[in-house]
């Protein structure tokens, strides 16, 4: 599967927590990464700068599903699913 024209939602919704040209403490969730241009289009792609992250996530019908909007809720939640706890109780 390719990427969807005018998406950006893996370059909106993740949070990446390594160092990116521009945000050098990564990104939060919901945050459009710096790299992202006008078309929604990662200006990284293909370098050895974009972080090991992005490239680990690839385009299928589940993550992309049938729009932008279906992407980034997806992605949005599984943000929320794998997201450390921080609460005291949940530590021990």
């Amino acid at each position: 599967m390719d990427c969807r024209a005018q998406c950006g939602a893996c370059c909106i919704a993740p949070s990446i927590n390594s160092p990116i040209p521009g945000m050098p403490h990564g990104k939060p969730a919901g945050m459009p990464c710096v790299q992202l241009d006008d078309d929604y289009r990662c200006r990284l792609f293909g370098t050895p700068e974009r972080p090991a992250f992005c490239g680990s996530l690839q385009p299928d019908r589940e993550m992309c599903g049938g729009s932008r909007e279906d992407a980034i809720t997806f992605l949005l939640e599984l943000e929320r699913l794998t997201r450390p706890s921080t609460k005291p109780s949940e530590l021990s």
